[in-house]
């Protein structure tokens, strides 16, 4: 996932995105590392705050249109 990325993009400090997504700091830290993801139910509420899709938020790219 990309949250640390749209973390960093947004000015957001670990300890506000923990205080903000109702979880510890450490947490937020194993996000950015990648060795944990958020719950599923916190998924859309990250992409909300980032201003993002949450295909963005894992870092797809949208399928191409076909005709």
């Amino acid at each position: 996932m990309e949250i640390k990325k749209y973390r960093e993009l947004a000015g957001i400090s670990k300890a506000e995105l923990a205080r903000i997504m109702e979880v510890d700091q450490a947490a937020v830290t194993r996000w950015d590392r990648g060795e944990a993801l958020p719950r599923a139910a916190k998924i859309p509420k990250l992409a909300d705050l980032f201003g993002c899709t949450i295909d963005q938020l894992y870092g797809r790219e949208p399928p191409a249109v076909s005709n």
